[in-house]
């Protein structure tokens, strides 16, 4: 009888969950919104200017937040690269309107980024 009872239960919050699949709701971006377009490939400068990486992903929790940036360091044209997760509060990206492009800061030096802990995808990949 428990199982039955237990089944029933995760059986309408499993409906539950597919009926509010089914009522997206729809949103409208806002001019200050980043989009991941417009991140992915971008080139990371610290303060002094200098090129210290390149934004290759964005890791996004189950609760649809952002909880890091994947960063290429210390590779070229692909070889060698060193993948580093960092805080996204700690990348400061801007847009130059009157050059109509994004730029992305980070207060490290290529050395430190090379030194981080390396980031390994464990996440599940599209096939």
């Amino acid at each position: 009888m428990r199982r039955i009872a237990l089944s029933l239960i995760l059986l309408s919050a499993v409906s539950g969950t597919a009926m509010a699949q089914d009522k997206p709701s729809f949103l409208t971006s806002h001019d200050s919104d980043v989009m991941t377009s417009n991140l992915i490939g971008l080139d990371v400068y610290n303060r002094g200017g200098e090129d210290v990486g390149e934004i290759q992903d964005v890791i996004i929790d189950d609760k649809t937040t952002v909880r890091g940036v994947i960063l290429s360091v210390g590779g070229f044209l692909g070889m060698g690269d060193h993948y580093v997760a960092i805080d996204p509060a700690a990348l400061a990206v801007t847009h130059d309107d009157a050059k109509n492009e994004w730029r992305a800061t980070l207060d490290a030096t290529k050395d430190q980024l090379k030194a981080a802990p390396q980031f390994e995808y464990k996440a599940k990949q599209k096939s």
